[in-house]
């Protein structure tokens, strides 16, 4: 007799997948679309070629959570699981496209290798979870959302508070005469209150798609006030393939490869705790290969990234919250919701239309989801033991303070090797290597079950927009 089918495996009606899986992609399209168009930016793209960004990262959002959800032979978990861009590649690669001798190619060559190291590490990580307790893990994520939290402002503001430019022949900073401008604050502002409005008042799906809403009323607005330009969407084709190596031929710099193979490191221990996690959530056992094919996917999800012009992968995990808010825990969906990302990736003239959209309607909704990003890490601090363990204090105290320096004074290590700028420019990186080295310090390595059990509970708790 053949056995029940789990909920896991459940199959739906094509009109239901379709619903559900929709659903899931509008939890965390803002998100997918956040870091393209930080990093696209930053590396001062042509508006094209962000667009094209975007198509890239929603074409591979797809294609990694088909790796991870469907699966195939020794890669992906098959759980309810979407993959995205993950933020905490954010701070790195911000420095990496400061920086003239790395650029754009840099970029891809460090994600490509931080890709493959996550595939050839991936059965070892697991055994790493007890470095990375409650008090490492709540302040390395307090410390991402801080640290991203500069980009949300900026952006509100319109963009940078001082710009280049070439006086009598030597290029130097000047205020930005167009940078907080009234009516870009007000539009920020209309932003966050119709997202705070729509989390007080509204319920379910709208709840849950709040930040896509409240980016739509931003858009809108500011299409009537004459502040969203949509030539480029115009000219924009229907279709276009998302052809690899699109920028070029990457290159690869040992000190980038090595700060993205760290940030890859940070980035399958958070989603270990997303495995645990959904693992409880839908009455799956978890085993240990099953953690390996999981975090092998996330490895082969950033090589298909830096192949595919965008950057690393991890699990959303807004989107496990959701399949805790709506008891749906079939993979059939997120499979379904892959597919529609690949679709969406293949239409030029959507990535066109989030390009056109105005930073200060950027800024007000990232205030809100990269501030969720710092309160989940708060959040996961709440159950750390300080009472007691005054030692805990002193992990988060000091690791904070180090993540603090690149952002707080960003020419605080002007004088040491350029080699070296972009690890010490991560505040990011410089929190997780601090809080992992004071911790095995003070409280030593813990054992490896009562690990798995705090990020679970950590990971369940980490439902940020």
């Amino acid at each position: 007799m053949a056995s029940e089918t789990h909920a896991v495996d459940e199959m739906f009606p094509a009109p239901r997948l379709l619903t559900l899986g929709l659903q899931h992609v509008l939890v965390m399209y803002a998100g997918a679309v956040a870091v393209p168009l930080i990093i696209g930016r930053a590396l001062k793209l042509p508006p094209e070629d962000v667009a094209f960004l975007i198509s890239a990262d929603l074409f591979v959002c797809g294609l990694a959570t088909f790796c991870q959800s469907f699966g195939f032979r020794g890669v992906g978990i098959r759980l309810p699981i979407m993959m995205g861009v993950t933020f905490a590649s954010v701070g790195p690669m911000l420095s990496m496209a400061a920086s003239p001798e790395i650029g754009i190619l840099g970029i891809y060559g460090s994600v490509i290798a931080a890709g493959l190291f996550g595939i050839l590490v991936a059965p070892f990580v697991s055994r790493l979870l007890p470095l990375f307790p409650p008090v490492v893990t709540g302040t390395i994520i307090l410390v991402i959302g801080v640290s991203l939290m500069r980009v949300a402002i900026n952006w509100a503001g319109g963009g940078l508070p001082t710009v280049t430019k070439v006086v009598d022949g030597t290029p130097g900073l000047f205020p930005n005469p167009a940078y907080a401008q009234p009516l870009g604050l007000a539009i920020a502002a209309f932003v966050l209150c119709a997202i705070l409005a729509l989390i007080r008042f509204g319920s379910g799906f709208v709840a849950n798609i709040a930040v896509l809403l409240g980016i739509v009323a931003g858009a809108i607005l500011s299409a009537l006030l004459g502040l969203m330009h949509f030539d480029k969407v115009a000219t924009a084709s229907w279709f276009s393939l998302i052809t690899p190596l699109h920028f070029g031929v990457p290159e690869f710099h040992l000190v980038p490869v090595v700060t993205m193979c760290i940030v890859m490191l940070v980035v399958m221990i958070e989603s270990l705790g997303m495995f645990l996690a959904l693992g409880d959530i839908t009455g799956k056992p978890i085993a240990q290969a099953d953690l390996t094919r999981g975090l092998r996917a996330d490895g082969v999800g950033t090589l298909l990234g830096g192949l595919f012009n965008t950057f690393p992968y991890t699990s959303f995990s807004q989107n496990v919250g959701l399949v805790g808010v709506t008891g749906v825990k079939s993979r059939r969906v997120t499979v379904t919701g892959g597919a529609i990302m690949i679709v969406l990736g293949l239409l030029p003239k959507i990535a066109a239309l989030v390009e056109a959209i105005p930073q200060p309607v950027l800024g007000g909704a990232g205030i809100v989801m990269f501030g969720m990003v710092a309160a989940t890490g708060a959040r996961i601090l709440t159950g750390v033991d300080f009472r007691t363990n005054r030692f805990n204090l002193y992990v988060v105290a000091i690791s904070i303070g180090f993540g603090m320096i690149p952002m707080v004074s960003p020419a605080f290590f002007h004088s040491l090797p350029d080699v070296l700028h972009p690890l010490l420019e991560s505040g990011i990186l410089m929190a997780a290597v601090a809080s992992v080295a004071l911790n095995v310090f003070f409280n030593g390595i813990g054992d490896a079950e009562e690990a798995r059990a705090h990020s679970a509970a950590a990971a369940a708790s980490a439902e940020h927009v």
